[in-house]
C-alpha cells in the first residue's frame, strides 16, 4: 500500500522512549513530548546544560503527503473522512519515528566528532523570545536566497 516512508510505522511510543534514552546519553536532563492535535504537530522539548531546545514535527504535513500519494477513492473500505483521520493518526506515529531517526543521526555525528551538540541541535535552541532559533523572526533574512529565486 504505502509509497510514503513511515506509512507502516507502528512504534510511536517506543520511538519516543528511544529518543529520550539517546538524549539522556548526551547529557539532556529533561525530555518531553507534546501532541498538539490542534496544529497537528508533535513537539519535542529537552534541556541540555540548562538550555531549552524545541523541535516541531508536522503530522499534518506527513498526512497531507500520504493523502496526495494515496488518495481516497470509492473502492476503499472506509469513508473519505475516516481515510483522512487514519492518515492523521498515522502521521503522529510517523513523525515520532522520523524524529527518532533524525536524532539518532545527529547524536551519531556528535559521538564520532563530526558535530558538536550545538551544531547538531543549535537551530532548535529556544531564544529569549521563547521560540526556537529557526522560528525566530528575521532568521530567514540571515540566509541568502536560493539561486534563481527572487527575494
Amino acid at each position: 500500500m504505502p509509497n510514503v516512508p513511515y506509512a507502516d510505522a507502528s512504534a510511536g511510543h517506543r520511538a519516543r522512549s528511544e529518543i529520550a534514552t539517546m538524549l539522556q546519553k548526551v547529557g539532556c536532563t529533561q525530555v518531553g513530548f507534546i501532541d498538539n492535535f490542534q496544529t497537528g504537530e508533535l513537539v519535542l522539548t529537552f534541556m541540555h546544560r540548562g538550555r531549552p531546545f524545541l523541535l516541531r514535527a508536522s503530522a499534518r504535513g506527513w498526512a497531507f503527503w500520504f493523502l496526495r500519494e494515496n488518495p481516497w477513492h470509492a473502492r476503499r473500505k472506509v469513508a473519505e473522512a475516516e481515510w483522512s483521520d487514519r492518515a492523521m493518526r498515522q502521521g503522529m506515529v510517523a513523525v515520532s519515528s522520523i524524529l527518532r531517526d533524525w536524532c539518532r543521526g545527529q547524536i551519531t555525528a556528535i559521538e564520532c566528532g563530526i558535530l558538536s551538540f550545538e551544531a547538531a541541535f543549535g537551530l532548535h535552541l529556544v531564544g529569549t523570545d521563547g521560540q526556537p532559533m529557526v522560528e525566530t523572526p528575521g532568521f530567514q533574512k540571515l540566509l541568502s536566497p536560493p539561486n534563481g529565486d527572487p527575494q
